[in-house]
């Protein structure tokens, strides 16, 4: 796992923006655990979405819509207020600012005309007010009245049907809106929302305010959106913790730092290779190269499907060759080993002219056995993950009622079987990143992989007896006729495996 100061680095996170920082985070804890270590993390903190629920300290919030719009509103509300300027105004700065409170209150105290003509907002007209009865419009040139003429802090007038058009295009163009500025070619005065709430239609003011409210958390470098598929919640994500992982009220837990699903204890860096290793045309690569052989005259990889050494290529080559020592087969017969054996392959191989073809070809097999080994069982753990989770939620919504009423036993008093599910949900996770971890622990470290392995042993068979207590055991007491006086001691078997 990266560490606390790279991971402040890689967002940009100023030390003295949490002073300012306003809204607070209600009920994110700051826990100081040290540095991470890089392969496993010896924390034993939860991320399943569902036991981080029972953890009494955490380092991140999630907000809901109504908790951003209450953040975005406390932040322009102080900023107006300490700076003495407009609510449009202040809205302007900190999304020039990244919605970072602290740096507008630096930046303006420090050089507040320089920060003015920066983002836009000008202390008086470049264009003076007018008196005349009738003014023209800088973009379509026709003269109109005053009442029919708007403008920003610049002056520059412009009817408000070229107003209209200009904020309706803008808008449609996408979240470049928000830092709309003047039409003016020369201008830089900047467009707040007051001028869209005067002038753009209602679904234009929605999706400017749906900008908007997305920049709070898009722009802020200490929130992210949860990345799950639907989900619209946010994260507001504490700094000072060595555990990046997160865990949506959506259910889904991801890493901070890489925003792939929560993965300790194995590291980004890790995940990030094992990821893209899973996806990669190489494996497809490596298979062809242990499984194949290129046919002598058109080279294209065939593979042997049956057990005669007698090969013919696909049309429109057809050519007929030997699959061990890839000759012609004309050449070959009774006098080279029949149809299952060749005796020139085997005086060729003797005298090393097979040698690195073979080496190559066993080491590509080797290879592709090794990496069919560890992804299987990573693969085999994340299936088991989610069958625990379609489990859990099962028995919340129907057997914890049913066992409740065979055994003459309060809901209440059921908990350790739920409790039994989450710790599966989460050694599931656990378990299938250890495999992505061993397959990338280096060979040569003998006595730390065989100490690896023995702990991952170790662990799967704790965890295996766990699983098969919840999922095979419970059965007889949920067909039960009534109470058995063998539920005692279930419970104690399944409390027992699960701590």
């Amino acid at each position: 796992m990266d560490s606390e100061e790279d991971m402040l680095d890689a967002h940009d996170m100023e030390s003295g923006e949490d002073d300012f920082y306003s809204g607070g985070t209600d009920d994110c804890n700051d826990s100081d655990d040290g540095e991470p270590d890089y392969g496993f993390v010896e924390e034993d903190a939860d991320d399943s979405a569902m036991i981080a629920s029972h953890r009494s300290q955490k380092n991140f919030c999630v907000l809901r819509e109504e908790d951003i719009r209450r953040h975005q509103m406390d932040n322009i509300e102080r900023v107006s207020v300490v700076l003495s300027i407009t609510e449009v105004e202040a809205s302007i700065l900190l999304r020039h600012f990244h919605w970072s409170v602290g740096r507008v209150h630096d930046e303006w105290f420090a050089d507040e005309e320089r920060v003015r003509k920066t983002v836009g907002i000008l202390e008086s007209h470049v264009v003076p007010p007018s008196d005349d009865s009738e003014l023209t419009c800088g973009i379509c040139f026709d003269s109109y009245p005053p009442e029919k003429i708007a403008s920003v802090s610049c002056g520059h007038p412009f009817c408000t049907t070229c107003w209209t058009g200009y904020i309706s295009t803008t808008i449609n163009d996408g979240p470049g809106c928000l830092m709309l500025r003047c039409p003016d070619p020369s201008c830089l005065a900047a467009v707040g929302h007051d001028m869209v709430d005067k002038l753009a239609s209602e679904d234009e003011k929605e999706k400017y305010n749906r900008y908007f409210l997305r920049s709070y958390i898009e722009d802020n470098r200490k929130m992210k959106w949860c990345p799950a598929p639907g989900c619209d919640f946010a994260i507001d994500f504490v700094a000072g913790s060595g555990n990046y992982d997160v865990s949506c009220l959506c259910s889904f837990s991801f890493c901070w730092n890489c925003t792939e699903e929560a993965h300790r204890p194995v590291d980004c860096s890790t995940v990030s290779k094992w990821i893209l290793k899973n996806s990669a045309e190489s494996e497809n690569m490596n298979w062809i190269l242990a499984n194949s052989k290129p046919c002598p005259r058109c080279k294209r990889p065939i593979e042997k499907n049956q057990g005669c050494m007698h090969m013919t290529c696909t049309p429109p080559c057809k050519y007929e060759f030997c699959w061990l020592c890839l000759g012609a087969w004309m050449d070959h017969g009774e006098r080279t080993g029949g149809f299952y054996a060749c005796n020139r392959y085997e005086v060729a191989k003797q005298e090393g002219q097979y040698d690195e073809t073979e080496r190559r070809r066993e080491m590509a097999k080797n290879s592709l056995e090794r990496y069919t080994h560890y992804y299987e069982r990573w693969a085999s753990n994340q299936t088991s993950r989610q069958k625990a989770m379609a489990d859990l939620q099962q028995a919340q919504m129907q057997n914890l009622e049913k066992l409740s009423d065979k055994q003459c036993t309060p809901e209440s008093q059921l908990k350790f079987i739920l409790e039994a599910w989450l710790q599966i949900i989460e050694c599931r996770r656990v378990l299938k990143w250890t495999y992505a971890y061993g397959y990338y622990l280096p060979e040569h470290e003998h006595a730390k992989r065989q100490f690896f392995e023995y702990l991952q042993g170790e662990a799967e068979s704790g965890l295996e007896r766990l699983h098969q207590c919840v999922e095979k055991d419970l059965v007889q007491f949920l067909i039960a006729e009534g109470p058995s006086k063998d539920f005692n001691d279930f419970r104690t078997k399944l409390a027992g495996l699960t701590r």
